[in-house]
């Protein structure tokens, strides 16, 4: 087993070719873990529409959906705490420190999640545990996602940023997988009362075991070259939050610009169109499921060769068609969500396809606009908090409008998002190759 404190170079270089391999030990630990964290967030919006009425109280079905939803979205709010903390965290201790820490959070909360006791049982406690819970995932997947972004590209040489940024989406893709994958065997194997009485149960156990095993996974990675090379420039911050602000306010203004778009695309096609399709549109439980789990296997196989698409040709382009392609074709898509098993594949594979040219490069190019001194702040809380305000509110914001008869307006919100999207797309610098700061 290595050593955890020794300094992680990109990897060794091929003495035929001069091109470095692959650090697979390292890739893998950083994307188990990650993989895991989105899969215990992910399972909380897939499995709602069961749970729902056993945390809150079961007379009126629809308002128990949308307390769920409700605690779900103000769990968002605390994932830039979380950012900030466990991002300034990381500055200052390690990317590896930082990520053993985010993960054993969220372990816990779906332990606590899997074994809740029931509105029935213990009243108005049930959804109070719930919302702690789920707090402490929230400020979890705050530090989860700039600091695995900031571990890969640390670890990655130049040319190949965009290869070893495609992990982070294949290993939160395999996440989204397991828990289509659980959906469909769920809902064919038990029906409506079973899964409401315990099948929810289940996912959430699974994940809160798998938790334990990234940890142990993550315990033996090593630290990053450019964190060691940087820590005493961290620790001589005084006042870091304000120092992104002051010192790169392009940056911090550029990434609030194409975020929220990213944060609505993940949140749409991953979590609020499975309760809007069946609940809605009338869609079957287990189509849905299936279409959703056959477009993950899509979205997964597609990000490798994404990233390294834009290592070649750049990151820019293909951030800038990805935006234009959602802004022209997300309303027409919305008007295929209804039953049939052709409708929602074509949903679902056409909106995550397009979706691989962002997510495959992401964590690149957040890590390429700040330097490393400031990298996990910097990420951590503009990142999350454009995320809770546009991701986090998309499931409750589908169902209310949908409540009020006017569902087709959040899909002509996401088009606007992406068009806003575009326009600040255009003002960021070419990446591709760049030494990181």
């Amino acid at each position: 087993m290595s050593d955890p404190t020794t300094p992680a170079s990109p990897g060794p270089a091929d003495g035929i070719s001069g091109r470095r391999r692959l650090p697979t030990r390292a890739l893998v630990a950083a994307s188990i873990g990650n993989a895991i964290e989105f899969y215990d967030w992910t399972i909380y919006v897939t499995f709602s529409i069961f749970f729902a009425t056993q945390v809150f109280p079961k007379e009126d079905a629809a308002l128990a959906l949308i307390g769920t939803l409700a605690t779900y979205a103000v769990a968002f709010f605390f994932r830039p705490l979380g950012g900030w903390l466990l991002g300034r965290f990381a500055d200052l201790h390690g990317r590896r420190t930082a990520m053993l820490v985010t993960i054993l959070l969220m372990a816990c909360g779906s332990l606590v999640i899997g074994l809740l006791p029931t509105f029935a049982m213990v009243g108005w406690l049930a959804p109070a545990l719930l919302l702690i819970a789920r707090v402490a995932q929230g400020m979890s997947l705050g530090g989860e996602v700039p600091n695995a972004s900031a571990y890969l590209a640390e670890i990655a040489p130049p040319q190949r940023r965009g290869r070893y940024s495609s992990f982070l989406p294949i290993s939160t893709g395999s996440a989204v997988l397991l828990a289509s994958l659980l959906g469909a065997l769920l809902t064919q194997t038990l029906d409506a009362a079973q899964m409401a009485s315990y099948g929810w149960r289940i996912p959430f156990l699974i994940g809160g075991a798998l938790g334990f095993v990234g940890l142990w996974l993550r315990w033996a990675m090593p630290e990053t070259d450019q964190f060691e090379a940087n820590k005493v420039a961290a620790q001589a911050l005084r006042h870091p939050l304000l120092t992104t602000l002051r010192e790169h306010p392009k940056v911090v203004g550029q990434l609030v610009g194409f975020i929220p778009l990213f944060a609505l695309c993940y949140y749409t096609f991953f979590s609020a169109l499975t309760p809007f399709a069946v609940t809605v549109r009338g869609a079957s439980a287990n189509e849905v499921f299936i279409a959703l789990l056959i477009a993950t296997v899509l979205f997964v196989v597609l990000e490798y060769p994404m990233g390294a698409v834009s290592d070649r040709f750049g990151r820019k382009p293909q951030m800038l068609v990805w935006s234009a392609a959602t802004a022209v074709l997300i309303v027409p898509l919305s008007g295929l969500i209804k039953p049939g098993l052709g409708n929602l594949l074509v949903v679902f594979c056409v909106g995550l396809g397009l979706y691989t040219m962002m997510t495959s490069i992401v964590a690149a190019v957040m890590s390429e606009l700040f330097p490393t001194a400031l990298r996990g702040l910097g990420i951590g809380t503009w990142y999350n908090l454009t995320s809770a305000l546009f991701g986090g509110t998309a499931p409750l914001v589908i169902q209310l409008l949908s409540a009020g008869g006017v569902a087709e307006a959040f899909f002509w919100y996401v088009a606007a998002g992406a068009a806003i999207a575009f326009l600040v797309i255009l003002t960021l610098p070419e990446t591709k190759g760049e030494v990181l700061r």
